[in-house]
């Protein structure tokens, strides 16, 4: 028996019935493997909002568990912005619809200037002295380029949100989450917090 029969049948120096179990196992392995990059796949484009987990500005655990059910706005805030006033709004707006059905989460970020410099304790005390800030204030975070926090990578990433590609141009640019963890929205920075775009969303069933 020559060399190349050998590569081209295997089963000619295999018994038949290990030749035929080999050949099974290995299917069975390439199906396993598929289906293991699969549904791996599928799981990071659907993965939900809800499944976050992030640091409060006072360190503690904040699951994004405890949003389902609500309306949601993330923004990436600033002290030292020239829409830093935006605060301001935000708080109107939070008043006006949070609780229950609604919640606002800031995200303190310094990627643009250098415009939040604080640490998590002074931009605490930033926006309770200086605007009465009463919504969920998160740790400071990265909301962009390499150190880019997770929550942000899923925000800005249609395989992950299902939604549409996005990048963060500036501070307190707003995303909006549906009450089952869905992104539905994209907002600029200079978008009013009580545009009516906003107010009609948050008053829609």
């Amino acid at each position: 028996m020559d060399i190349e029969s050998i590569l081209i049948n295997p089963a000619n120096i295999l018994p038949l019935n290990v030749f035929i179990k080999t050949k099974l196992i290995m299917k069975s392995i390439i199906i396993s493997l598929l289906f293991f990059a699969l549904t791996t796949s599928l799981s990071m484009a659907q993965q939900s909002f809800h499944e976050f987990k992030v640091k409060d500005i006072d360190g503690n655990e904040f699951s994004f568990a405890s949003l389902k059910g609500k309306k949601v706005m993330v923004v990436n805030t600033a002290s030292k912005c020239g829409l830093t006033p935006q605060y301001e709004k935000l708080e109107s707006l939070y008043n006006q619809y949070g609780g229950d059905n609604f919640v606002i989460i800031g995200f303190p970020a310094n990627n643009f200037m250098g415009q939040e410099p604080g640490t998590n304790d002074q931009i605490k005390d930033f926006c309770t002295s200086e605007y009465g800030v009463t919504f969920p204030m998160m740790s400071k975070i990265s909301v962009k380029g390499d150190d880019m926090h997770p929550l942000y990578k899923w925000l800005t990433s249609k395989e992950l949100n299902g939604f549409e590609d996005s990048s963060v141009s500036w501070n307190f640019q707003k995303y909006l989450i549906d009450e089952k963890g869905n992104l539905v929205k994209v907002l600029s920075p200079r978008t009013n917090p009580l545009d009516e775009e906003i107010t009609n969303w948050l008053s829609s069933k």
